[in-house]
């Protein structure tokens, strides 16, 4: 479907529909609160006076409690929220200043499937949720811990994460789709995460979850809204790919009827099929002998599949084996002799010589032929009776091999081997099909190039607008590196599929192949202030401060001036001391004197030295004393008077596309293929062809034609494929 088509759909929808904040359906929203029946429940809870009488508030004291819900409670919220893409949790909070502590967690063991946190040490608020099973951290800077009322409200719709903090938007992000369907065991937590960590302090009121688009609006029934959210877009985009899923079938039987109509237009007479001598007519169906296979005549044409046979799972007393006249193994009794097992037909040479038939050793008489060696190149094969010349050719009257295996001479047997890119059937090397290195991941096709399968092996070809360097290699046309091009010394050369590009670098304009300097000075574009003079340079300027009132090294400072030499507390960080230089700001941490009786607890914990002040990490074995920094589960945590702080590890920010976490850690590495990419952002005009020649929307699923355990995924231009080996070992 062309994209102005899927917008006018979209607009169509945002100008029809609204959401109103009143008239709820009940089984769409469950209030918290009233679910765990706070009123009854004294340990470490008391009711007090709220923001508005309307509900009950709780004021939730800074002691050890167990605050979550029942069992029949946790399996309705389970149910609830299974396959939900769009929630929103909503409360009215009063924090204690400067404190953390969680407002509700809906966890399972160690995982945190919902958990919103307030964070009054970093002044943020966290999000933390399951994707793909690892965990994810949203961290949204904002001072809630401030002893006043707040009403809260986040909404997640699919990969919307939206924040209202006193029905104002304060964030608006895409975050990986939260994980929703909930485990058996998962259990609700107010305020707090579990019985040792994440105690919130302060009053918690009207604390609700809502199971509809834009649940906030009944927090704020003024910020009703007009437009759908990105769930119903994400809802619209899907029914768009099944409609695509049904046109490529469509296409596929109408394909198939085109040729079926042009070889019966072509067809005067009934078309048959010659097999060895042997006249089938069209439709008729037969078993190759030799291949195991399955045939049948289709219009002069001969189609064959393997026999499948299906898993045998014989008695301890018997063992599959092949019987003359059939294609699959079956299972018939087994023999024992002197602690050697022998299966049906093999046979053992004692005082005489014995097969085994029907679970009993029976004695053959049959004379063995006269060798043409000498006496010390007898050797006697494995499971007979009658030596043999060394280098004997067991494969001349050993085991019958399919077409894709072969028979390979040892010392004393014959076996079966899959020939090379194909993999044996069930674990029986005599029948072998082709492995897909391609789906299955199993080539050494690298960037720039796309693994085309074939019987027995693949190719790399290169993708449009690249060259080949080898067999699995290919390269963009070489006009940028071999100084083919006519772009400026100030220009950047870019390699493009039709050749290359140049654009000015900054601080130059220009087409490309001309680069004049910008003189920021004389078009007044540079940010040298009061006396400082402006000093054009090339591809930039500078600024000097020969003299002036403005040169005496003051600091503008929050719309103010400190003095050369001031030192002063940041108001908004108690903890940190700033002083002017020759203007400039340096800010520093306040130095710590655990000696001194009136040091600051807050700013210096590693000074308090009390037992209550101290942590168990979240294993509960180990304690930290406050001040104490310890890494967990991909997160920095701190140990303050008593409360652990958990904050996500810092990661670099990457300049790339596409990007992954390796198994073991836990920051992205930027990858070029966007099928090894585990975090991006669909593009649906980025759009694929499937094997019909159907255009797939950037994000949409499939499976290959021809192959049912083969699925692909468009991702932004990029067709990804990946097949299900369980799935390949049933069929």
């Amino acid at each position: 479907m062309p994209m102005d088509v899927i917008l006018v759909v979209w607009f169509c929808v945002c100008t029809a529909r609204t959401v109103l904040g009143s008239g709820m359906d009940p089984d769409l929203q469950m209030d918290i609160i009233t679910e765990l029946d706070l009123v009854n429940t004294t340990l470490g809870v008391t009711q007090v006076s709220g923001l508005h009488n309307a509900s009950k508030a709780f004021l939730f004291r800074d002691t050890e409690r167990e605050i979550h819900a029942a069992p029949h409670v946790s399996e309705k919220l389970i149910q609830l929220f299974r396959n939900k893409s769009e929630f929103t949790f909503l409360a009215t909070v009063q924090q204690k200043p400067s404190t953390s502590g969680v407002i509700l967690s809906i966890r399972e063991l160690e995982h945190s499937y919902f958990e919103l946190e307030s964070s009054g040490l970093r002044d943020e608020i966290r999000y933390h949720y399951i994707h793909n099973g690892k965990p994810r951290t949203e961290a949204l800077p904002y001072r809630m811990a401030d002893g006043q009322w707040h009403k809260v409200a986040l909404s997640v719709s699919a990969s919307h994460l939206l924040l209202h903090v006193d029905c104002n938007r304060i964030y608006e992000r895409v975050i990986d789709p939260p994980e929703t369907n909930l485990p058996p065991g998962s259990n609700l937590w107010l305020g707090q995460r579990n019985q040792k960590h994440g105690l919130f302090k302060g009053i918690i009121q009207d604390g609700k979850i809502i199971f509809m688009p834009n649940g906030y609006i009944t927090q704020c029934p003024n910020l009703n809204r007009t437009c759908p959210t990105c769930s119903d877009f994400l809802s619209l985009v899907q029914g768009i790919m099944d409609l695509q899923e049904l046109l490529a079938k469509m296409t596929a039987k109408l394909n198939y009827a085109e040729t079926r109509l042009s070889q019966l237009e072509n067809c005067h007479c009934e078309k048959t099929c010659q097999v060895s001598g042997l006249l089938y007519r069209d439709q008729d169906s037969w078993v190759d002998g030799d291949h195991c296979r399955n045939c049948t005549c289709k219009s002069g044409a001969v189609e064959c599949q393997r026999m499948s046979c299906p898993p045998l799972n014989c008695s301890p007393d018997s063992l599959p084996v092949h019987i003359a006249g059939q294609c699959c193994k079956v299972c018939r009794p087994k023999c024992i002799y002197g602690g050697k097992v022998l299966a049906e037909g093999q046979r053992i040479l004692t005082k005489s010589c014995r097969e085994c038939r029907g679970g009993v050793l029976v004695k053959i008489t049959e004379a063995c032929p006269t060798l043409n060696c000498s006496e010390k190149d007898h050797i006697l094969p494995e499971n007979q009776c009658c030596r043999v010349c060394r280098g004997h050719n067991f494969c001349a009257e050993g085991p019958k091999c399919g077409e894709n295996s072969e028979c390979k001479n040892w010392n004393t047997k014959a076996t079966c081997e899959c020939k090379n890119g194909y993999i044996s059937v069930q674990g029986d090397s005599a029948y072998c099909e082709d492995i897909d290195e391609c789906a299955a991941k199993m080539h050494y096709c690298h960037a720039n190039t796309v693994c085309v399968n074939l019987p027995g092996l693949y190719r790399c070809d290169c993708v449009p607008g690249y060259i080949r360097v080898d067999d699995f290699s290919c390269t963009e046309h070489d006009e940028c590196g071999n100084g083919q091009h006519n772009c400026d010394k100030n220009a950047i050369c870019t390699n493009t599929v039709q050749g290359h590009s140049c654009t000015c670098k900054p601080g130059y304009v220009g087409n490309g192949t001309i680069c004049k300097d910008i003189d920021e000075c004389a078009l007044r574009t540079h940010t040298c202030w009061n006396d400082s003079a402006c000093i054009n340079l090339a591809g930039g300027f500078d600024c000097l401060c020969p003299s002036g009132p403005s040169c005496s090294g003051d600091c503008p400072h929050e719309g103010g001036l400190k003095r050369n030499g001031q030192v002063w507390t940041l108001k908004e960080d108690r903890c940190s001391v700033c002083s002017c230089k020759d203007g400039k700001i340096f800010c520093r941490r306040t130095a710590c004197d655990c000696q001194n009786p009136s040091v600051d607890l807050f700013c210096c914990p590693e000074c308090d030295t009390r037992v209550t002040s101290q942590c168990l990490d979240q294993n509960g074995h180990k304690l930290y004393r406050s001040g104490d920094n310890w890494t967990h589960s991909c997160q920095q945590c701190r140990c303050l008077e008593g409360e652990v702080d958990c904050w996500p590890l810092s990661c670099p920010n990457l300049n790339c596309e596409y990007s992954a976490i390796l198994e073991g850690e836990c920051c992205p590495r930027c990858v070029s293929d966007p099928c090894l990419a585990d975090n991006i952002a669909y593009d649906i005009r980025r759009t694929c062809l499937d094997s019909y020649g159907i255009s797939r929307l950037s994000g949409s699923v499939w499976t290959m034609a021809g192959s049912p355990c083969t699925t692909c995924k468009c991702k932004n231009g990029s067709v990804c494929c990946s097949v299900d080996l369980e799935c390949l070992h049933n069929n």
